[in-house]
């Protein structure tokens, strides 16, 4: 009889799966109430912007303290707060995070409200503070990814945009491909936008362009070195602010193609 039931057995075991059918309709109801709920408490904003930097064994301690002075100073630009005031009357939200291999990703600032010159200047001394909270490990662009979708969910924020700048010098070489995690993130209404840095493989933003970036109006910006970070992430930021469509956009010595282009048009590298 092994394998077999009787009616009886079939009839309770009909039961019991049917009170687990009920139970966790119940129970995702009472969760979509609640995730309602929450939402119906996210302080509308015109962006809610991910900062996420590469910590990860290839960017030494100067190189790591470049990328954050030159964020520190691109918030004290009279440029950037301008894009601000630009992109809406209900300000930016933007938090700071560093990564690096599929199990290392921290956030270093958390989501903060943006809306005029003396919180751009208050965000700013706050990255400048910053220490580096990761030191070592490999470069999981997928994991970053990852890591920075789940950021969004319950921040506290509901913003008409919502992007993910990061930056990086080199591929993926460990943990989900970023690629996988693009789409993910598009599927939720999470644009990509990367900053590829050019001191470790001079074509990494070629990989940024197929497999990292994503969404309307994407690009990829680069920087030769770490030196030329400020430049590239003044300009980034600027573009990605104020959400001037590339066709529109005033030139930026980058390399800014919609994500569905192809083959990419190279412009010029920022800081040559």
């Amino acid at each position: 009889m092994d394998g077999w039931m009787t009616g009886g057995a079939c009839t309770m075991r009909a039961r019991q799966t049917w009170r687990w059918v009920l139970g966790a309709s119940w129970a995702l109801g009472a969760w979509g109430a609640m995730v309602e709920g929450a939402g119906g408490q996210e302080r509308p904003v015109d962006l809610e912007l991910m900062l996420a930097v590469d910590a990860s064994s290839s960017v030494s301690a100067a190189e790591f303290d470049l990328q954050m002075r030159g964020l520190a100073e691109a918030f004290r630009d009279p440029r950037v707060i301008a894009a601000i005031r630009a992109s809406g009357d209900l300000g930016i939200a933007v938090a700071l995070m560093q990564w690096s291999d599929n199990r290392k990703q921290k956030i270093a600032v958390d989501w903060t409200l943006v809306r005029n010159e003396a919180e751009a200047r208050a965000l700013a001394d706050e990255i400048a503070a910053t220490p580096r909270y990761l030191i070592g490990g490999g470069t999981a662009i997928g994991g970053a990814l990852a890591y920075a979708i789940r950021q969004f969910a319950n921040n506290g924020f509901d913003g008409r945009r919502k992007v993910i700048d990061l930056s990086g010098d080199g591929r993926t070489n460990q943990g989900v491909q970023p690629a996988d995690m693009r789409d993910l993130a598009l599927g939720r209404g999470i644009a990509i936008n990367g900053l590829a840095i050019l001191n470790e493989d001079p074509t990494v933003d070629s990989y940024y362009f197929a497999n990292v970036i994503g969404g309307t109006g994407a690009f990829v910006m680069t920087a030769n070195d770490y030196e030329a970070y400020g430049a590239a992430i003044l300009a980034k930021l600027i573009k990605e602010i104020s959400g001037v469509p590339i066709a529109t956009a005033p030139p930026a010595h980058d390399y800014a193609v919609a994500a569905d282009a192809r083959p990419p048009v190279r412009g010029l590298e920022t800081g040559t």
